[in-house]
């Protein structure tokens, strides 16, 4: 079995930062992609960022030069630093870990909200 777990979410004034984390534990070989996606109220899940195991990574336009994704091999970890939040960043924010041998796992999910 193999479980993600995030952590980092809360409340944060506009211009302020985060660090989300999300470890993956179980029965895992390797871990190919993983990534972050977010999902607003009312609106669909959308991609924030990705990175690969050789660490090339994919940005949303909307975060562009705002977040940064990054990982630990070693501790099945990926992190996203967001700088500079703003008020539409506010969300449910998850992450997706393709798990060679297992397939897709998602994280529980963790609260952002960006407000004064």
């Amino acid at each position: 079995q193999v479980q993600l777990v995030e952590s980092g979410g809360g409340l944060v004034q506009p211009g302020g930062s985060l660090r989300l984390s999300c470890a993956a534990s179980g029965s895992i070989f390797s871990i190919s992609t993983m990534g972050w996606y977010r999902q607003a109220p009312g609106k669909e899940r959308e991609l924030v960022a990705t990175i690969t195991s050789g660490g090339n990574t994919n940005y949303a336009d909307s975060v562009k030069g705002r977040f940064t994704i990054s990982r630990d091999n070693a501790k099945n970890t990926v992190y996203l630093q967001m700088n500079s939040l703003k008020p539409e960043d506010t969300a449910v924010y998850y992450c997706k870990a393709n798990i060679i041998l297992r397939g897709l796992y998602w994280g529980q999910g963790t609260q952002v909200t960006v407000s004064s």
